[in-house]
Formats: C-alpha cells, structure tokens, sequence
C-alpha cells in the first residue's frame, strides 16, 4: 500500500462480483476521503456494515451508483434504514445514481416514497459535477443500456478512474489522464471473457493502461473460479507499472 497523504484516500468496502465462494466477499463498494470529507462508489450487498466500521454513514456527501445492478446498489437499503431510524432528526444523503433507481428501490419494498424518506435522488448524467471537494466526471460504458465508469478528483491532481462494470475497454480511454490510478473490473480473471458477458479480462486492462499512461492499476469485482495470481500476471504481461488485486479493507492513496 501506498503511504497516505493530503490527496485522494481510497479504502475498498466490497471488491465482489454479484456471487462468490470466497469468505467475507461482499459487493462493491469503494470509499474515498479527503479532508475530512468522503464519498462511497457505489454499495453493494453487505458493504454498509464495512461503511459503518469506518465511518458514520450520514456524514457521506454522496453516493455515487454506477448502473442498476443489485451487487452495486442494494445496501442503499441499510443506509436508507440507518439515516431513517438511527438518526435524529433524520439526517439525509444525496445518491446520485441512474434515472429510476429511487423507482426500483421503491418497487422493491411496494412502497412508494420509501427511498425519499432519507435520501436523495439525482440523477446521473455525463456532465462534470462538484460533490464536496471532490470533481466527478462521468462516462458511460458498455454493460446494461444505462452503465457508467468514473473519473474522481482533487483540484488537478491525479485521479481515480473506477470502471463500474464495463464490457469494453475503450470506453474508459476518455476518462483518463497520464498519471491516474485505474480502478478496473477484471471479473474473467486472465480470460477470455464469455461471449456477450459485457465484462473485462486482464489483458483487455492490461492493454487499456499501458496506451493510457496511468501510474497504477488496482483490479476489483473478479468472478469465482478464476486464479487471482494469474490475473494479476496477465495484465502484468501488459502493463510495465504496479498492479494489485484488492480486497475489503485494503486502503491506499491516490496521489
């Protein structure tokens, strides 16, 4: 891990895809802090209760959703419930997210308003935006109709690239800047990626950050049945710079 400094500080609540065999594997989830502020990249299940351990929830400026996929957004649930009952008077957050995800968390419960009673919708679009101090740029992805990867940011420092889930590579290339950290799905491990699974390999990654010129790369979201030193050297094989395979609690800073 990198020594922690005044940029970007990154902690990993959830690196798991939608199911795994592997103990204590929860969704994604991805925290980032700076000066006393933070934000979460999405919160899949289980990972509120890693949020919790690390930091008190409603003090979040955001929760930014990538797509509507339950493995990246369902413990918006516990968040709702915790800022709703454990708080007084109820503290709210601001999830900026896809069009029509208050709707399906609604539509979950039968409940109209139910994701209203504590948090607020906005909805996501490819416009740059402030959230605290951080800068967010958005991109959309190949994976469902409404997909998004993620440029985050401190004044014109090196960023944080997150891909949510992403099926081509190059959808990411103009999020990026030379000096980035790249925060890439790798859910096949070394490959091939299953026709029309709309996911990464390694090498797909490792060819995306070596032409882009970032710093490092920390792979997340692996599939089950894949061999985690294999994936790492198969981007490795690409990419002449750093590469990690992440878990829950692993935390480094994003210079």
């Amino acid at each position: 891990m990198t020594n922690l400094g005044d940029g970007l500080d990154l902690t990993v609540l959830g690196a798991g895809p939608a199911y795994s065999d592997r103990a204590g594997a929860v969704g994604a989830a991805y925290l980032l802090r700076h000066a006393g502020q933070a934000i979460v990249l999405d919160l899949g299940q289980g990972t509120f209760t890693r949020l919790a351990t690390v930091r008190d929830p409603a003090t979040l400026q955001a929760v930014i959703i990538s797509h509507l996929h339950p493995d990246h957004f369902i413990d918006l649930v516990p968040l709702r419930h915790y800022l709703r009952w454990e708080t007084r008077p109820t503290k709210r957050c601001r999830v900026i997210g896809p069009p029509g995800l208050d709707k399906r968390v609604d539509a979950l419960h039968a409940e109209a308003g139910f994701f209203a009673a504590a948090l607020d919708m906005e909805p996501l679009t490819e416009e740059a935006r402030i959230v605290g101090p951080f800068a967010l740029e958005t991109r959309r992805v190949t994976h469902t109709n409404d997909s998004h990867g993620f440029r985050v940011s401190i004044d014109e420092r090196a960023g944080l690239i997150y891909s949510g889930d992403c099926g081509r590579a190059e959808d990411l290339e103009p999020l990026i800047r030379p000096g980035d950290v790249l925060l890439s799905e790798v859910s096949f491990g070394p490959g091939p990626v299953v026709v029309d699974a709309l996911h990464l390999d390694g090498p797909a990654v490792g060819r995306l950050a070596a032409r882009t010129g970032v710093a490092r790369v920390l792979l997340t979201h692996l599939q089950m049945g894949h061999d985690r030193a294999a994936t790492v050297a198969s981007v490795r094989e690409r990419f002449a710079g750093p590469v990690d395979l992440v878990s829950p609690g692993w935390r480094t800073a994003i210079l």
